[in-house]
């Protein structure tokens, strides 16, 4: 299927190449990989995702004390039939929490990964977008992507990229 697709891209791109259209190219995976935008939004990702992960954690251990506590009454006589069955009821609920909140937890942290991420994006499409009006680019590919079908190594605008992001080699 994905020879199909780059065949169908290949039949599209040869007639501008045919008619001295300029074809340019970047690894975008690389250039992101270099940003400093993208090294201190991975450090908050990860700030943000440690601290989802310690209220969970939070959660867990209030429950495994319930657990105990409720265990304890049991083998100790305690509690009632009545009784049991209402903490029962409460550690279901308390288990059912924990599993919202995991749920919960995968979708704050994309959230925040698109909300620190976007701006990042953005700043590198304009540049892209510069860079194909300024050298007169009919097509910019990325490679990382797998939209790369051939390329010689003088199109490929990673260094103008990095220079116009202020990106150390």
């Amino acid at each position: 299927m994905k020879f199909l697709s780059n065949f169908v891209f290949l039949l599209i791109l040869l007639p501008a190449v045919s008619q001295g259209q300029k074809l340019g190219y970047v690894n975008s995976q690389e250039i992101l990989s270099k940003m400093t935008e993208v090294k201190i939004a991975n450090i908050q990702l990860e700030s943000y995702e440690k601290e989802l992960a310690a209220k969970g954690e939070q959660m867990v251990l209030l429950f495994e004390n319930q657990y105990k506590l409720y265990m304890n009454d049991v083998n100790a006589g305690l509690l009632s039939k009545m009784q049991m069955a209402q903490k029962e009821e409460e550690l279901i609920k308390k288990q059912e929490e924990i599993k919202n909140y995991e749920s919960e937890m995968e979708m704050m942290l994309q959230k925040k990964q698109a909300e620190l991420f976007e701006p990042i994006m953005a700043k590198v499409k304009n540049e892209i977008e510069k860079i194909g009006k300024e050298g007169n680019y009919s097509m910019i590919l990325d490679s990382s992507q797998g939209l790369l079908l051939h390329a010689t190594e003088t199109e490929n605008l990673a260094s103008l990229l990095k220079t116009k992001l202020s990106i150390p080699e």
